[in-house]
């Protein structure tokens, strides 16, 4: 039994999750839950127990003095809460660490009991992945579910991957199994431009984290930073012909696959979140609000998990 002293009821919780490593290009995913975690004041209430997930030759302790004392500080996975308020109060589980290096799924167990004696609604995994994606387009971000009904309310890709996976991917299944409502957000991080930070893709993992769950995200000077990431990769790729025309290559392939995609819906969800921000509100019609899940067994799950 997990015991979750100190923690508040909680207003119609979601649980936002990112790992640092394979599923993090450019630090899109984790950076995204570092800014939910600064702008809302989020209150770290658990942390796993680093040796049982982690290995120290992969992932190495850091050592820091404070006020002359020497301390370490230890990779892991934290859980904090931070309380939205507005009209419609909902209240976030975010965790942020590191993709474990061992015993994944009991990595995943222990977060599903968390999620179970929050009474966490929805868990939603933050990824990033490197592609063929332009710099200079806006950055395509994919929301699949292995739920079919979940899939048709929340307007997702119901996914179909097929290969080798990271803790994205197992975790979502680990939440499926059982019965927890469970979605992933991509962000396409050009894979030209890898290097972290990528404030552009943090910025769209954002803006479709907030149409998914209904709430209306602070976003500092993520907008700038981002503005100012595109025009330095701008300078950078026009001081070399061949970068330059690779770009306007990978410009006229995403133009010419999505002119399709240019709906009427795609419209109405951009009018409705310059509303939404305008008005300092959530945006009109209720939210969706999946199931609540069952508690989890526990128990390891042998069959093999599929990324998104």
């Amino acid at each position: 039994m997990i015991e979750l002293e100190g923690v508040p009821e909680l207003i119609d919780p979601v649980m936002v999750a990112a790992f640092e490593g394979w599923n993090d290009a450019g630090d899109a995913a984790s950076t995204a839950v570092a800014h939910l975690d600064r702008e809302w004041k989020g209150e770290v209430f658990a942390a796993l127990d680093a040796e049982d997930y982690y290995d120290f030759q992969v992932n190495r302790p850091t050592v820091w003095m404070d006020a002359g004392v020497r301390k370490i500080t230890w990779p892991t996975t934290r859980l904090s809460v931070v309380r939205v308020g507005g009209e419609k109060p909902r209240d976030l589980v975010l965790v942020r660490g590191i993709e474990p290096s061992m015993r994944w799924r009991s990595f995943c167990n222990e977060l599903l009991g968390f999620a179970h004696e929050l009474g966490v609604e929805l868990v939603v995994i933050l990824g990033a992945l490197l592609g063929d994606t332009p710099h200079t387009r806006p950055v395509p971000i994919s929301g699949t579910t292995s739920d079919p009904d979940l899939a048709r309310r929340m307007d997702l890709e119901e996914t179909k991957y097929e290969g080798p996976t990271g803790i994205v991917g197992v975790l979502q299944e680990a939440c499926t199994h059982a019965g927890v409502p469970a979605v992933s957000l991509w962000a396409a991080v050009p894979h030209y431009v890898s290097q972290p930070p990528n404030p552009k893709a943090t910025l769209s993992l954002l803006n479709r984290l907030e149409d998914l769950i209904d709430v209306r995200i602070p976003l500092g000077e993520l907008p700038e930073d981002a503005r100012a990431w595109q025009v330095g990769v701008d300078q950078l790729a026009a001081e070399d012909s061949e970068v330059a025309e690779y770009v306007q290559t990978l410009e006229e392939a995403r133009d010419t696959a999505e002119l399709p995609e240019a709906s009427g819906e795609a419209i109405a969800r951009e009018f409705e979140r310059y509303l939404r921000r305008r008005d300092g509100g959530p945006s009109p019609g209720d939210r969706t609000r999946p199931p609540m899940p069952p508690k989890p067994s526990g128990k390891d799950d042998d069959e093999d998990a599929s990324e998104d």
